[in-house]
């Protein structure tokens, strides 16, 4: 593999991975000889100070990872500490309601209720912290039961789940149709 390639590689697999990487899976990976991808690893970290970067190699024993210069921290605590700033969509609330109001519960079972995928939802939910996986089903496959979160009481303005207000039969049949009407949608697509 070209050198500018193979340095590019390692660069993509160290930020991606945002861990330390062993140097010889490293190596197994550009298919190069560990010594030669130990020396591209110190030209990385050498290019990486020259160009005066916010980004360092470190090395830890036999594994290198992609880190934020020490001098740097005091701005990414501007960042890391404002507010989480997040837009809940139709699909996101819907499937949240479902969890809050059958906690715990699996995917499948969430699923079963809104009768599409809920995959998206599920892992935007988790990012968002209102969602946490707490536990498994004892089922075959064992699969995640999820339940919400105290930022989800907080976002919420509730203290605990029984402060949920009660859902009118009404209000059910409203969601299930509202459900099909979405599945009916995507058939058509």
């Amino acid at each position: 593999m070209e050198k500018d390639k193979a340095k590019a590689v390692l660069e993509a697999i160290l930020f991606t991975m945002g861990d330390s990487v062993e140097i010889d899976r490293l190596a197994a990976v550009i298919e190069e000889e560990e010594e030669t991808t130990r020396q591209l690893l110190e030209e990385m970290a050498a290019e990486y100070e020259k160009q005066d970067r916010g980004i360092a190699l470190t090395t830890l024993d036999n594994a290198v990872q992609l880190c934020t210069k020490s001098e740097f921290y005091e701005y990414l605590i501007k960042i890391a500490t404002a507010p989480k700033k997040f837009v809940l969509t139709d699909t996101l609330l819907e499937t949240l309601s479902i969890i809050a109001y059958k906690q715990p519960i699996t995917r499948l079972e969430i699923e079963k209720v809104r009768g599409v995928s809920c995959d998206h939802a599920v892992n935007r939910l988790l990012e968002f912290d209102l969602i946490m996986e707490v536990g498994r089903k004892d089922a075959p496959g064992r699969p995640l039961l999820f339940g919400t979160t105290e930022q989800f009481l907080r976002s919420f303005g509730v203290k605990s789940i029984e402060d949920l207000p009660e859902l009118s039969a009404v209000q059910i049949e409203e969601f299930k149709q509202q459900a099909e009407s979405e599945v009916n949608l995507q058939l058509d697509i």
